[in-house]
């Protein structure tokens, strides 16, 4: 049994947001909720709502039980770039890129 969570268009870079989704890969579901409640900083926020978001996926639609799930898959995706510039030395334009992230996270029983 299998049930998913995605978040997609998430203002954090994707290389910040990989740091934290590796931490909870392949643990169990309590595990990686208190990994990311111990973490402090913003992808580790968003990360917990998309977990928290399959976890009751998988109790509501499925019944399964939250201590029998495990995070299976946890990956990162790059979103789409939001390309801002702005003035830099001798007449150059600067490139300022906001990157967005889609989180996808998947949870599962163990057998």
């Amino acid at each position: 049994m299998e049930a998913k969570a995605i978040a997609k268009g998430l203002r954090v870079s994707p290389i910040r947001a990989r740091l934290v989704v590796d931490m909870i890969r392949g643990k169990s579901a309590t595990e990686a909720l208190t990994i990311l409640n111990n973490v402090n900083n913003k992808s580790a926020k968003l990360t917990k709502k998309v977990l928290d978001s399959a976890i009751a996926n998988a109790v509501n639609n499925d019944g399964a039980e939250l201590e029998a799930l495990y995070v299976k898959e946890a990956r990162v995706d790059a979103g789409p770039v939001m390309k801002r510039h702005m003035f830099d030395s001798r007449g150059h334009i600067g490139h300022n890129n906001h990157r967005t992230s889609h989180i996808n996270i998947v949870v599962a029983t163990r057998n």
